[in-house]
């Protein structure tokens, strides 16, 4: 007999996985075929798939918590309980199996007193600092498990080209839960009195069962207030309000690096011509890049304080780049002006006649001539100096240094795959792009293509090591890799950390310090080997391709050679 058992407890720990085993244990003895799905907290959940549950005979559920029970509609079910399995698990199993009973769904008859039939409902927002891989990713991983659960879900994506499949306020309404999986800070207004839990997107995708499991277990009733979300504990605010700044800033830098790489078509030195098209383009570039900064400490502070930030962050930024101070600059007037606006906000108390002063006169005027003062007497002259070392050692680097320096930022690319870390040297690179250093970010961008490249390269290299769905993802990893979405590695980096992550970081690194070696210069922060297209977006073209893929060729035989053999059975 075929059975498919599912087990659940509150704390997913003890009971679930004690009854799992228990349950496998019995099953195996009488010599029955099993499919197992335990809800645990410390695994990842493995949830039956239709196919194993159309073919079961039997399906046995072992709870003392709330499951849903609308894949099982039409299927003969039975529940046990824990307690009559640890006395005698397979006298229990055998004669349970004996009272199993077709369950009806739609008749909305439960199997136990603890089993919940009503198809849930979850509505869930995405979005990250770039507004592309991991907003999208996210959004795809929640929709399946949930789907896979037999819930009503939609998901709103607020990526690069603004919101997507966006939330109506009834769908808001009948939803049982909001699951907000961001990595930056997003208007949350809508959801003023549902049932709200937050998380990354990164969870979302790794561990996308249990950060479902937790959105209807610990979500709370969200009270939004001062046109600003509460803050979340759970969440590292610094980097959320960092990473605001720089998803926003980041297409102003790209429209300009490629404008700038265009206006090389007409000549290496033609924007030299006073009026010529190639001057204009550089003019326009000039201007873009003159904004980059003013755009990231706004939004910083924006993310911070909301609207009341927007002013002095923006005019923070515009003298950080003023008088040299840079993106370093830009990043400590964006948090000044953000928590300037807050304190000026929450404690600055007008009578009633006077309030609707404060948005309009007060806090603008006071947050900015404090952030103002502060950038030109105190912050902005050390942090230039800064910025002016910095940028004599990057132009002074020896061949040492600087191949020192990509093999850093390289592994750095490779390690979270889009975390923290690759964030924060991404971050570094783009912000030198105002400064005309060029260099960083041609070895960052060259060792985010890396990874999803060089898994895609071991996928064919031990095929056999690697099920066929592994294998066909390959494919569309090796196409993220050269669009530049190092996500694309993810999903095999969930699965196998422990051998996919040094394998990445090693080519990552070397890919890195190849392109500082060859003097590799990039104009533009994203695109991958597309910007190829555009002359002079990257130079030397060739030792650029040839560092990337020799990184790329490092890791795939590396995780080819050490991937264990078990990976593909399981």
């Amino acid at each position: 007999m075929k059975l498919a058992i599912v087990t659940a407890c509150p704390c997913g720990i003890a009971n679930s996985i004690i009854a799992a085993k228990l349950l496998q244990k019995a099953a195996i003895d009488l010599h029955h075929e099993i499919s197992v799905e335990c809800h645990s907290t410390v695994v990842e959940i493995e949830l039956l798939t239709q196919v194993q549950i159309q073919e079961a005979d039997v399906v046995v559920i072992c709870t003392d918590t709330a499951i849903d029970m609308f894949r099982f509609d039409g299927k003969k079910c039975v529940n046990v309980g824990i307690k009559d399995l640890i006395q005698d698990a397979q006298k229990t199993l055998s004669s349970a199996l004996d009272q199993a009973q077709i369950y009806q769904y739609k008749e909305n008859q439960d199997i136990s007193q603890t089993t919940s039939v009503q198809s849930k409902r979850l509505v869930a927002v995405t979005a990250c600092p770039t507004g592309v891989a991991h907003t999208y990713m996210a959004a795809e991983a929640i929709e399946n498990a949930a789907k896979k659960r037999g819930y009503w879900v939609k998901v709103e994506t607020r990526g690069s080209v603004g919101v997507g499949n966006e939330l109506t306020a009834q769908e808001i309404a009948d939803a049982d839960v909001v699951m907000i999986a961001c990595d930056i800070e997003v208007d949350l207004a809508k959801f003023d009195g549902k049932k709200l839990y937050k998380t990354k997107t990164g969870q979302a995708l790794k561990k996308t069962n249990i950060e479902i499991d937790n959105a209807f277990a610990q979500g709370q009733i969200y009270h939004h207030s001062g046109g600003h979300q509460v803050e979340d504990k759970n969440q590292p605010s610094v980097y959320s309000h960092l990473m605001t700044g720089v998803s926003h800033m980041l297409p102003v830098v790209v429209a300009g690096g490629l404008i700038c790489a265009l206006s090389f078509v007409f000549g290496i030195k033609a924007f030299m011509v006073e009026g010529s098209m190639a001057a204009n383009l550089m003019a326009i570039k000039g201007a873009a890049f003159g904004l980059m900064i003013a755009v990231l400490s706004g939004y910083i502070a924006y993310s911070i304080a909301d609207r009341p930030g927007l002013t002095p962050g923006l005019v923070g930024g515009m003298l950080a780049s003023t008088v040299g101070a840079g993106f370093i600059g830009g990043i400590i007037s964006g948090f000044l002006a953000g928590y300037v606006a807050k304190i000026l906000v929450e404690k600055v108390k007008l009578p009633s006649n006077f309030e609707a002063l404060k948005p309009i006169l007060i806090i603008p005027f006071f947050s900015t001539l404090i952030v103002g003062l502060l950038m030109m007497y105190i912050i902005g002259g050390p942090t230039a100096s800064i910025m002016q070392s910095m940028s004599h050692f990057l132009a002074s680097m020896q061949s040492g240094s600087a191949i020192i320096l990509g093999l850093i930022l390289g592994a750095m690319m490779c390690f979270d795959l889009g975390g923290p870390i690759n964030k924060a040297a991404y971050t570094f690179g783009v912000g030198l792009l105002a400064s005309e250093q060029y260099l960083p970010m041609a070895a960052i961008m060259a060792a985010g293509m890396v990874p999803p490249i060089g898994i895609a390269i071991a996928t064919r290299l031990a095929s056999k090591k690697f099920s066929a769905s592994e294998k066909d993802g390959g494919v569309a990893a090796f196409i993220l890799g050269l669009c530049f979405i190092s996500e694309g590695a993810i999903p095999y980096a969930a699965r196998d950390p422990m051998h996919v992550i040094p394998s990445t970081m090693i080519g990552g690194a070397l890919t890195g310090a190849l392109s500082m070696f060859f003097g590799c210069q990039l104009m533009a922060p994203h695109g991958g080997l597309f910007v190829m297209f555009i002359p002079g977006a990257i130079s030397p073209v060739f030792m650029y391709l040839l560092a990337i893929i020799a990184g790329s060729v490092v890791t795939g035989v590396i995780y080819s050679i050490i991937r264990p053999h078990q990976l593909a059975e399981s």
